[in-house]
């Protein structure tokens, strides 16, 4: 499960301290976004809280909505980027989504999609694959 969370983001650690976001994001700058609450779920109703980096999810996103981007940066210092599918804004919210094949060879693929208030940078981040789904609380501010 931690391999098809890292794969997925592949695609998105996000954002820490929820309220500390002071500008408003709305798209037409770049962000960067904090993990601060992950929560690692399998059927049957089972979900607990985790540490971003037991699930192998990156601390910090950096999304460039001009270049329809998502990169991280791995425990190496590889830096790996997720494209933004689809993105729109639904009252006040952005909404971005994408898929991932994870890493080559294994099957890991996921789907995500990440959600960030407007008005005070606080997010949203699911991702789902087989038999397991993530559900990340944070925070983006532009930088």
């Amino acid at each position: 499960m931690m391999r098809l969370l890292a794969g997925f983001l592949g695609v998105v650690a996000v954002l820490g301290m929820a309220s500390g976001a002071q500008a408003v994001v709305d798209g037409s700058e770049p962000v960067i976004c904090a993990s601060a609450e992950v929560m690692e779920c399998v059927p049957g109703g089972s979900c607990q809280r985790v540490s971003a980096e037991d699930a192998g999810i990156p601390r910090f996103l950096r999304i460039d909505f001009a270049g329809q981007q998502i990169t991280r940066t791995r425990p190496n210092g590889d830096d790996v980027s997720s494209e933004i599918e689809r993105s729109e804004t639904v009252d006040g919210r952005l909404i971005l989504q994408g898929a991932e094949d994870g890493f080559e060879g294994v099957r890991d693929g996921i789907g995500w999609s990440l959600s960030i208030d407007e008005e005070n940078g606080e997010m949203v981040l699911t991702g789902s694959g087989d038999e397991v789904a993530f559900v990340i609380f944070g925070a983006c501010t532009v930088y």
